[in-house]
């Protein structure tokens, strides 16, 4: 990574939650900087000669492998708590960069993105000040620096919020899925069960599913429908 201060906005950056799901749990991607024992959302800054999307696009190619990944914007955060030189001049440090007056150490707004994925698709590959990048249980995560959990917190809120009309959107799912498929993404990411019969009429209505022949595994009287979603 180059520090030159003439390559970036001042004071400009971004966070992402990449949640992941594993068919049954909801994952988030977290990194750990050099020595530091210090974790984080995967972030970045954005060049003066890039459009914002492209910046955050390619920071989660270089950590993800994944070029096709479908990110929402949902908040921007600008809290005094985003302010503490001590912790990036700590992280620089480690990389041998001794820094006092540096762009790096001022106070920076960031733009929070997230991104839900199947995690078996990704090899988390760490950028150049971080020891490593890895999947955690959302109800298990590091203690986070600066206002990190409150961007997760955020973003989770606006997923659930808007899950219903962006499932299109993720490619959490194989082309066919089960009802039961969809009911375990829903409650991974829900945080609670869903009454079986209530969340199949609910998808149901929704228009965005299209049934397809029976997925037969033994007795035929069990076999459940299989679905895709419909294309736009």
């Amino acid at each position: 990574m180059a520090f030159e201060p003439e390559l970036y906005i001042p004071n400009l950056s971004y966070d992402s939650v990449i949640f992941g799901f594993s068919g049954e749990k909801l994952k988030i991607l977290v990194l750990e900087y050099h020595n530091t024992g210090t974790f984080a959302l995967p972030g970045g800054f954005v060049r003066k000669d890039e459009p914002l999307e492209d910046a955050v696009k390619r920071g989660l190619s270089e950590r993800t492998g994944l070029d096709e990944i479908y990110l929402e914007q949902f908040h921007t955060f600008g809290s005094m708590d985003r302010f503490r030189p001590d912790i990036m001049r700590k992280i620089l440090a480690e990389q041998g960069h001794i820094l006092e007056d540096h762009w790096m150490l001022g106070r920076f707004i960031t733009i929070g993105y997230y991104a839900l994925i199947n995690y078996e698709n990704v090899t988390p590959k760490p950028d150049e000040l971080s020891d490593s990048i890895e999947w955690y249980d959302f109800d298990q995560l590091p203690e986070l620096m600066m206002d990190h959990h409150e961007i997760v917190r955020k973003a989770l809120e606006h997923l659930r919020t808007h899950l219903d009309h962006k499932l299109l959107s993720f490619n959490l799912l194989p082309e066919m899925f089960t009802m039961k498929d969809l009911q375990q993404v829903y409650e991974a990411i829900l945080g609670e069960p869903q009454n079986r019969a209530n969340f199949q009429r609910k998808m149901l209505s929704l228009g965005i599913l299209e049934r397809h022949e029976k997925l037969y595994t033994g007795g035929s009287h069990k076999a459940p429908f299989l679905y895709s979603f419909k294309k736009s």
